[in-house]
């Protein structure tokens, strides 16, 4: 068994490590000379500096809009529009109103003017500029959040079901578990602390974040994460048999909550899930966590930590193509890698409880608390906060913060809630979203509600095509198509992102479109909206004008063959894509008769 910080140095005498590796070891935990860059007029980082700060909650980018526009104007053919995304790490998605309004004042300020919620409930700044990283990474603070490990090869935003349903004891435990792990495997270098909190000329503390200030011997070793931290992100979920909106088969690591007379009695731990894929190598490739072991309350953040600990010592330092957790799973096994997480506890975990995913609740809509105060689910499509013509979400957010000075809740499903709103105030609330041009989650379509997609296009570097520009049109058409076959009410869930890298949780849903080439998608069927079945690849390099003709004789198949309480991805899984292609020859082939 490896100490902190003994994975590099048992692993280093056998095993060529990644560039990426070598950076994170000679940068001191984490600094690197990021202070030195801030302090140079260019637009952007070096390259190894650029990978540290990832870890700092940040990821250069370059608009690839903008791109083309200067060089259309005339500049170099290598010339970049520089630009900075800014992540903050929200656990559990919970903000205050204060948090919220500053994020929208940096939107406006220091940003694109947008605010975008993510996937795994933390919120992201598009468009910062170089110039004023510091300045935005400081007020987030100031507001007691963070951006520290929203990024990067750590433990990332750990994920709970955000609902206040303060009636119930299960939801405050399970949010309170979010906050412990959160505190407890986030990085302890002074790095963060020193490079943005304070003045990089005199050494002045500008501010102190919700971390604190480290103290020396954090400076000098990570006591989890060792010099190099981990061989790649890891990402973790709390969540519920009767309410899987975290989507705890994508993880690394899920803590699936087991629940007796209003109260947790302990977890079924699951590891190795995740979404990302490269195409072009096969060795890749999507997958669900496995059920490992049960533990009590009291263990679970002990377990986390091992869990943790063995994919440190043991995990893909050379290749990063292979370097999650779940690759080392499925070298080693399931039993073996246990064993290893036993060694580090001291003690043997039982089997996991019986118990597993049996629902999802997207939180749309008004609810109870069970104190005396309500909470309306606000459906935002793909997570984009902005105003637009005809649609004013960004002014409307602001109104009812002025209004009522609610709390509010991110959900995995890039949506909001807005908490601990008084008894009576339904009508105001839905006026004042209607006269800011906002649907109500109760006008969206059922396609549209359950529908998600990735940032993509123009500012991810990884992305080949569009996603959250793209899907809106697409379920646009889709909507008319759904409602000619009578389909307008079924829900089903439909992800769609830029790349194979599955930012959007592709892989596990019933509809699965993965940019594959400029302008062309891979389209995946079978999942499910409990996202504990993979899908399978229906047709691939299909253009973006014939997505939805390409789904509508699937479609066709369900509404004509279903079993009663079938849903579609049940329906795309039980006959199998050979059978679902040869209804769509004849179907077409009937169209064209």
């Amino acid at each position: 068994m490896f100490g902190a910080a003994g994975a590099f140095e048992a692993m280093s005498d056998d095993v060529k490590l990644s560039p990426v590796e070598a950076i994170k070891l000679q940068s001191r935990y984490l600094r690197g000379t990021i202070a030195e860059d801030l302090l140079e007029e260019k637009p952007n980082f070096s390259k190894e500096n650029a990978q540290l700060l990832k870890h700092h909650g940040s990821y250069q980018q370059d608009d690839r809009d903008e791109r083309a526009e200067i060089r259309a104007a005339g500049g170099g053919k290598s010339e970049k529009a520089y630009i900075f995304m800014v992540r903050t790490r929200v656990p559990g998605g919970k903000l205050t109103c204060d948090q919220l309004l500053a994020e929208l004042d940096l939107a406006d300020e220091l940003g694109n003017t947008t605010l975008r919620i993510t996937s795994r409930q933390g919120l992201q700044l598009h468009g910062v500029l170089k110039r004023n990283l510091r300045q935005v990474i400081r007020r987030i603070n100031e507001v007691q959040l963070t951006t520290l490990a929203a990024c990067g090869d750590v433990e990332r935003n750990v994920m709970c079901c955000p609902a206040p349903h303060y009636h119930d004891p299960v939801h405050a435990e399970l949010q309170a578990l979010a906050d412990r792990l959160a505190a407890h495997l986030a990085p302890r270098t002074r790095a963060y602390h020193d490079i943005w909190l304070k003045d990089l000329h005199s050494g002045e503390q500008l501010v102190f974040g919700p971390n604190g200030e480290p103290t020396f011997e954090e400076q000098e070793v990570e006591p989890i994460y060792g010099a190099t931290y981990l061989p790649r992100k890891f990402k973790t979920a709390i969540g519920l048999p009767g309410d899987n909106c975290v989507d705890i088969y994508a993880n690394d690591l899920g803590l699936l909550a087991i629940c007796k007379d209003w109260r947790v009695v302990g977890y079924n731990v699951l590891v190795g899930g995740g979404m990302g894929v490269t195409p072009s190598a096969k060795k890749t490739f999507p997958a669900l966590a496995m059920r490992m072991a049960f533990c009590t309350p009291e263990q679970a953040v002990d377990v986390a930590t091992a869990v943790i600990k063995v994919q440190r010592d043991h995990g893909n330092r050379s290749d990063r193509k292979v370097a999650r957790l779940k690759y080392l799973l499925a070298d080693r096994g399931l039993p073996w890698f246990k064993a290893r997480v036993e060694e580090y506890l001291g003690y043997r975990l039982p089997e996991p409880d019986p118990e597993d995913v049996w629902g999802f609740d997207d939180h749309m809509g008004w609810h109870e608390q069970g104190d005396g105060r309500l909470f309306y689910g606000l459906n935002i499509e793909n997570g984009r906060i902005l105003d637009r013509e005809g649609m004013r979400l960004k002014t409307a957010l602001r109104e009812v913060a002025r209004s009522w000075r609610p709390s509010f809740r991110l959900t995995p499903h890039q949506s909001l809630l807005i908490c601990d709103l008084p008894a009576g105030c339904q009508s105001e609330l839905e006026g004042l979203l209607h006269a800011h041009g906002v649907k109500l989650s109760s006008e969206i379509s059922a396609a549209r509600r359950w529908s998600m997609a990735c940032v993509a296009w123009p500012t991810c570097g990884l992305s080949i095509t569009e996603a959250e520009r793209a899907l809106p049109g697409v379920i646009d058409q889709l909507e008319v198509e759904l409602a000619r076959l009578g389909l307008s009410q079924e829900v089903f869930t439909i992800r769609m992102t830029g790349c194979p890298n599955g930012c959007a949780r592709p892989y596990n849903c019933d509809v699965g479109l993965v940019g594959r080439t400029a302008d062309k998608y891979t389209v995946f069927l079978g999942g499910r909206l409990l996202g504990n079945r993979l899908n399978f690849m229906y047709k691939d390099l299909v253009p973006t004008e014939e997505l939805v003709a390409t789904l509508v004789p699937p479609l066709a198949y369900f509404k004509q063959a279903r079993q009663p309480g079938e849903t579609f991805g049940d329906f795309c899984a039980r006959k199998g894509r050979e059978d679902l292609l040869a209804f769509a020859a004849r179907y077409e082939a009937q169209l064209v008769g």
